[in-house]
């Protein structure tokens, strides 16, 4: 009876495993042949994100990134798109691809209840004959159920200079005829010297660093159409105002006498980057503005820079000078707040006459008028750090500024005059969730009429500065 019954139980295992067995083999084609409803009703419709997409300035030949159109299916049953159509077909200069099959057609695209499918979308505008903005257009018709949805499609377009890996080896000037766009980089050979003129617009691709080895002279003036502008290429949304979009202008220890007047350099990795010394003053910023460098806005190490009516914003370090060197700057404003992009954690303005540790030089540096501020209740204590190592020579000045610092510089060589300290400066307007920052003075600002004489008798706007008791800052209020 034993041996029986484990017989009768090792038959019935046996015979269990073979249904088991099957179940695996044949259950994939049985799920399989369960097929989910789909309706062919008019009245089940599909939902897009949008009605439009609209790319912004693209210019000709470089393309642009795609951009998404997301199509809904808000029923309870499936609905089969017959087809998604770009209208303009093959001569189009935009481009679909649906869920990874590209278009211009594509054709029966199952889509599940409750879900989506995404088209992609981009655009490249071929070069023009014309120097003036234009628009292409087009659009997408979506097809299924008798119903045809529509996507429209419009791309701002601009042709421009296109330089690629430049070198310029003899004296250039670039003129305000169009954009220049720099893809690979732009170089400035040891003996040119580019000129460029009011209202110049560049635009630097995420691989172009600006070298100076010769000279820059950047020449703009005060209205907002004839300022010099140094920017990212991405111009479209979100990416516009991405900071680290390119690397920043680079002054190299054979660069020399670069002025730049009225220009505007944004959303770079490193703003400006100065280094060592040259004949008489490397590097002088006149009405300059320099924003959301993501990591530094002004690096200078052991060279000579003047500067005023420099507005240094929101980067990730300010200003910092090393290694020791020469500067004056008069009638700035330095000043970040923490946003989306950019952590404010170190302090506005660092000065030091090393740049490791025991490699000193002579530093003499003048900040007179300036304000150097971080955003309230921020975790950065001091804003101006001022650091001295060995025994050259060091003179530092701060005379009429406005700062925020907890413990005040008191290397031996540092001497201050008519400070205001932790005074909130008073901007017109800061709204860090909208990006908007307006660091003109309100009318009850403390900054206001606390400057000394200098002869500067104009402010970062253009606009007129009084012979006595001018305002702190790059803006004078008006």
């Amino acid at each position: 009876m034993h041996r029986k019954a484990h017989r009768r139980i090792f038959i019935v295992m046996k015979q269990w495993w073979r249904s088991l067995f099957f179940l695996f083999l044949i259950g994939p084609i049985l799920f399989s042949c369960r097929k989910e409803g789909f309706t062919d009703s008019p009245d089940a419709r599909l939902r897009t994100g949008i009605d439009s997409l609209h790319f912004d300035t693209v210019f000709t030949t470089t393309g642009s990134v795609s951009g998404v159109i997301k199509i809904f299916n808000d029923n309870n049953k499936g609905i089969r798109v017959s087809s998604i159509r770009l209208g303009g077909g093959a001569a189009s200069p935009f481009k679909i691809n649906v869920d990874g099959t590209p278009g211009p057609v594509v054709n029966n695209i199952d889509i599940a209840a409750d879900d989506s499918v995404y088209i992609f979308v981009t655009v490249t505008i071929n070069p023009a004959a014309g120097n003036l903005p234009f628009v292409v257009r087009d659009s997408i018709a979506i097809n299924y159920n008798g119903n045809t949805e529509y996507v429209q499609l419009d791309a701002y377009g601009q042709n421009a200079h296109f330089f690629r890996n430049r070198v310029i080896r003899t004296n250039e000037i670039w003129n305000n005829d169009l954009p220049y766009v720099i893809l690979g980089g732009v170089t400035v050979d040891t003996t040119a010297t580019l000129n460029i003129n009011k209202g110049v617009k560049v635009f630097m691709h995420a691989d172009a660093p600006f070298i100076v080895n010769g000279s820059l002279k950047v020449m703009g003036e005060g209205w907002d159409s004839t300022r010099v502008v140094f920017a990212s290429d991405r111009l479209d949304e979100p990416y516009r105002n991405y900071p680290a979009g390119y690397p920043g202008l680079i002054f190299t220890n054979t660069s020399r006498n670069n002025v730049l007047n009225y220009a505007i350099i944004k959303n770079a990795y490193q703003g400006i980057v100065v280094a060592e010394q040259s004949v008489g003053t490397k590097l002088t910023l006149n009405e300059t503005v320099i924003d959301n460098a993501y990591d530094a806005g002004l690096i200078g190490i052991n060279t000579s820079i003047t500067a005023r009516n420099l507005l240094v914003s929101n980067c990730g370090k300010n200003l910092v000078l090393v290694k020791g060197g020469t500067y004056n700057f008069t009638h700035c404003t330095v000043a970040t707040y923490s946003n989306a992009f950019i952590q404010h954690r170190d302090p506005v303005l660092f000065l030091a006459n090393y740049l490791q540790q025991g490699v000193t030089a002579p530093l003499t540096a003048t900040f007179r008028n300036c304000i150097f501020w971080g955003e309230d209740n921020g975790i950065v204590a001091d804003e101006v750090v001022v650091a001295k190592q060995g025994n050259t020579a060091f003179n530092v000045v701060f005379d009429a500024v406005l700062w925020r610092v907890r413990n005040a510089p008191t290397a031996a060589g540092v001497t201050t005059a008519g400070i205001l300290n932790n005074q909130s400066p008073g901007f017109d307007s800061i709204n860090i969730s909208g990006r908007f920052y307006n660091f003109r003075l309100k009318a009850a600002s403390p900054a206001v009429n606390k400057g000394v004489t200098t002869g500067i008798n104009l402010d970062l706007d253009g606009n007129g500065r009084p012979v006595g008791l001018p305002d702190l800052g790059a803006y004078e209020r008006q």
